[in-house]
């Protein structure tokens, strides 16, 4: 009998809306997650241990546990703080790395994961991927995806303006990684899952045309949405192909290279987006990428984040080792020195240094 549909690994609940973490005590009474309101909340030292001031009395049969960092010790930590409690699920409420601790945390004790982000600078709040410092430097760990998402625009509004625009910056890069996904599929032929790529791409092209500001909540709704279905957009192809192509070969290159020195996660990824999108030839596409990110406040030149033209031609130079066997813009180009700094003499003119 043929196969008629698919069933795409998503979470339950996905409240996006301002005062949303006022009704969380309601999401996570759902019998899907919680049956006995026993509960296992990790927070950050930060954002997270004020806001549990606030939502505590709603869940009285929660224990709270405060994670110091992001690393793969902290989380382990925490899955072995956690496996004597009996709970039904984890509430991850934070920033990305306690979420991202969190989501290891409960894949290791075998829990649901409701993620509660107290900002949005990266698209890995959705994602079946908990990224944690470690020994050898950063890893990506897969995880099961959220059960329910819970992320109150108001709470949003309240953190340092630089996370939104950093996840403005990763949203907007989805465009330039399927891009590198169709690059690939033409060269080599692998397999584009056709659904991510189309979630992934409308996500970025949400974000990169609305009208609004950060400061707007129609905007932080949108940006919101993008980030929670590019996450989706990755369990269902697999891996982070939807949204991670040569621009974030770019960033991890930046971390590698000048890892004392690097700017956030979504300034490097948006920056690397248009630049990669002129090394392809999509000019007006890169032009356009980057009037919308500076109007945002996001960085498109090297010299806003620090860094200078040679040292960026460096990153550009090193960013196709950092994935080895991912096919994009960069690898199908082989580009040496000299033809990065001629590519990114004619960038900088064409989108106004």
């Amino acid at each position: 009998m043929p196969v008629l549909t698919r069933l795409i690994p998503s979470p339950v609940v996905v409240d996006i809306r301002p005062g949303a973490l006022d009704d969380l005590a309601g999401v996570l009474s759902d019998e899907r997650i919680s049956h006995s309101g026993k509960l296992a909340v990790a927070v950050s030292n930060g954002s997270g241990v004020r806001l549990r001031e606030r939502i505590a009395p709603a869940l009285p049969g929660a224990t709270w546990y405060e994670v110091g960092g992001g690393t793969l010790d902290d989380a382990v930590r925490l899955a072995g703080d956690m496996r004597a409690g009996h709970y039904d699920a984890v509430v991850g409420l934070g920033g990305g790395k306690i979420i991202d601790c969190a989501k290891f945390a409960a894949a290791r004790v075998g829990l649901p994961l409701v993620a509660v982000p107290t900002n949005l600078a990266h698209d890995g709040l959705c994602s079946p991927v908990a990224t944690l410092d470690n020994d050898a430097g950063r890893g990506s760990y897969g995880v099961p995806n959220p059960i329910a998402v819970v992320i109150d625009l108001d709470v949003i509004r309240e953190a340092p303006v630089r996370f939104v625009r950093a996840g403005i910056g990763d949203a907007v890069s989805n465009i330039n990684a399927i891009a590198d996904w169709e690059l690939s599929n033409r060269v080599t032929g692998e397999k584009i899952d056709g659904l991510a790529a189309a979630m992934a791409r409308q996500a970025g092209e949400a974000v990169l045309r609305h009208p609004g500001g950060i400061g707007e909540n129609g905007f932080l709704q949108v940006l919101s949405e993008a980030l929670v279905l590019t996450g989706i957009a990755m369990s269902i192809s697999g891996d982070s192909r939807p949204a991670s192509g040569s621009c974030h070969e770019i960033n991890h290159a930046f971390d590698l290279l000048f890892p004392k020195r690097a700017a956030s996660h979504g300034e490097q990824c948006g920056l690397g987006a248009a630049f990669a999108m002129h090394l392809r030839g999509a000019t007006e596409e890169a032009v356009f990428m980057a009037e919308v990110l500076r109007r945002h406040g996001l960085p498109v030149l090297p010299e806003e984040i620090g860094f200078t033209v040679d040292e960026f031609v460096q990153v550009v130079e090193f960013a196709p080792r950092t994935r080895p066997g991912r096919y994009t813009i960069l690898e199908h180009l082989d580009l040496k020195t000299d033809q990065i700094k001629d590519i990114y003499s004619d960038y900088a003119k064409a989108i106004g240094s």
